[in-house]
């Protein structure tokens, strides 16, 4: 089973926790293992909120989930200045907590993404296996 969807967001702290809520019920409804829907809906979160903290007074935000073949995929796409990951990648997380979304959403996730689309655009893509199990490989027979 399939499930994929688009919003876009006012840039304000209410919508995380909605957007968050239906990443959520999207991966419950699919009886995802609960650890990996915590894992999943927490990297969203963390993206999301770097976004409503850092994107300055842009109106909206765009969050797609794309739920299928046992990976969800979700991209994160703003007009804000955007960061450079690399220079933040290796630096401790500042007193304030300043830092630590991008080094949680690495350990939480498969794959994390971090571009500038040639519109302007800032665009972040999580990748999470929906399994605790590593994938099956299959073995090549003489």
């Amino acid at each position: 089973m399939e499930i994929g969807f688009t919003v876009r967001l006012p840039v304000d702290v209410d919508s995380v926790p909605f957007v968050r809520g239906l990443c959520r019920q999207a991966l419950e409804h699919l009886r995802i293992d609960r650890p990996v829907v915590e894992e999943t809906t927490l990297a969203l979160t963390e993206a999301c909120a770097n976004v409503v903290q850092h994107a300055g007074p842009h109106a909206e935000y765009e969050v797609s989930v794309d739920i299928a073949d046992d990976v969800c995929r979700i991209t994160v796409v703003d007009d804000g200045s955007g960061f450079d990951p690399g220079e933040v990648a290796g630096r401790e997380p500042s007193a304030d907590g300043g830092g630590a979304g991008l080094a949680l959403m690495q350990a939480l996730v498969d794959r994390l993404d971090f571009r500038s689309d040639p519109d302007g655009r800032h665009r972040v893509s999580l990748e999470k296996r929906l399994s605790s199990r590593p994938p099956l490989r299959l073995l090549d027979r003489p």
